[in-house]
């Protein structure tokens, strides 16, 4: 003969759950309390053997009026003290999950209730909190993650880089922390030299008592990482140097304490000033179109001679200098838009890193990744390409 669950609950064996009033509400005897509701509901549950004794299972733990769990609600949570009201709230909701997670479970047991498989309703899975959990719709569409993209500074990096390296440039990168000496003083920077004030650099503390070429500071260019690829390799050299660099630039649209650089540097037998600008003018008319012109003026680095500042034509007025609104102010009815700098590599610089200046020559140039950016997106505030905004960057998705 099979018991069922009202028989089973009224037997001398087993003398149904009554939920106990608390006088106590430490950690312990909530614990205690709670482990016994849920030894009861998991012995009542195996009673369960058809659909009637599942409703009564379910009446008696989760009725409105006198079920389980109004009595927990009753006798638990509105007779605790203000100060224990908090844990014994949380203790009373997950067992609210276990009690619904096991009559829910009871129900759409395969054949466990009604002894066929209700096709209609959908299997359940169980989280370890005891929440039910529908499965998912596979007929709905899916849920995509959206793809990020790259940010237009990288994006403008990449892309300048690319040009050199179908140039057959290679790629070397370093450190951002840098000694003075990697920063200054191999690059034809000496001590105490005026110079130096216009990198507005930004110094380690605590660096008083080393050597001054030992101190370390921000990298104020990525120049130093052109010293350290001469270090380790012979001519033919030719490298493009990305990365951040910092400096103590008050922000404004113009300005930023870190930006980011692109520096090149060729080295070899017999390269002169020609080689350099034909390099340039190329890689300029690649990034910004073929009708771009360039132009080279004089200006003073300390690591090349001769030096040279290099502009190219406005790309926004075609080099006019003024379009159909009148005056550009893009290059301030110029015609021309100043972007880098560059030169010979100073012989100077050789002796610092082995080469012969007689037998060797070469061209160095350095550009900021944020102003090309600016001028090829027309952004008119270098800031927000370090706000983080979502509605700025998502348009260059």
């Amino acid at each position: 003969m099979r018991v069922g669950y009202s028989h089973y609950i009224t037997s001398k064996k087993y003398v149904p759950y009554t939920v106990p009033k608390l006088t106590d509400y430490s950690p312990a005897t909530l614990d205690k309390a709670a482990d016994n509701l849920l030894a009861a509901l998991e012995q009542e549950s195996q009673a369960v053997k058809n659909e009637s004794d599942w409703k009564a299972f379910r009446d008696r733990w989760m009725a409105r009026k006198n079920g389980v769990l109004t009595q927990v609600n009753e006798l638990w949570l509105k007779a605790a003290p203000k100060d224990a009201k908090r844990d014994v709230g949380q203790r009373v909701n997950e067992i609210k999950d276990l009690v619904t997670a096991r009559v829910e479970t009871l129900r759409h047991k395969r054949g466990s209730i009604t002894g066929k498989v209700d096709s209609s309703l959908p299997k359940l899975r169980v989280e370890a909190i005891g929440t039910v959990v529908p499965p998912p719709d596979i007929t709905l569409p899916g849920i995509r993650r959206p793809l990020g993209a790259e940010h237009p500074i990288i994006k403008t990096m990449n892309e300048m880089v690319s040009v050199f390296r179908n140039l057959g440039y290679s790629i070397e990168e370093g450190p951002e922390i840098e000694t003075d000496y990697y920063n200054f003083e191999s690059l034809n920077f000496p001590p105490n030299h005026p110079a130096r004030d216009t990198q507005d650099t930004l110094f380690i503390a605590g660096q008083e008592s080393k050597p001054l070429r030992d101190r370390l500071l921000l990298r104020t260019h990525t120049s130093p990482v052109q010293i350290r690829t001469m270090e380790k390799m012979q001519p033919p050299v030719r490298v493009v140097c990305p990365g951040k660099v910092h400096r103590n630039d008050a922000p404004d649209a113009t300005h930023s304490p870190i930006f980011h650089q692109i520096e090149g540097l060729a080295v070899d037998t017999n390269i002169t000033f020609c080689d350099l600008k034909g390099t340039l003018d190329h890689a300029m008319k690649a990034f910004f179109g073929s009708s771009v012109k360039t132009r080279f003026y004089p200006s003073f680095f300390p690591f090349t001679e001769p030096s040279a500042d290099v502009q190219i034509s406005c790309i926004f007025c075609g080099g006019k200098g003024y379009g159909d609104g009148g005056r550009c102010p893009n290059c301030k009815a110029s015609g021309w838009i100043e972007l880098l700098g560059c030169g010979m590599v100073d012989p100077n610089v050789y002796g610092f890193v082995d080469y012969d200046p007689k037998k060797f020559s070469g061209f160095a140039f350095g550009m900021g990744v944020e102003r090309i950016a600016i001028l090829k997106y027309g952004v008119d505030d270098i800031q927000l390409f370090f706000q983080g905004d979502v509605r700025f960057l998502e348009q260059f998705g």
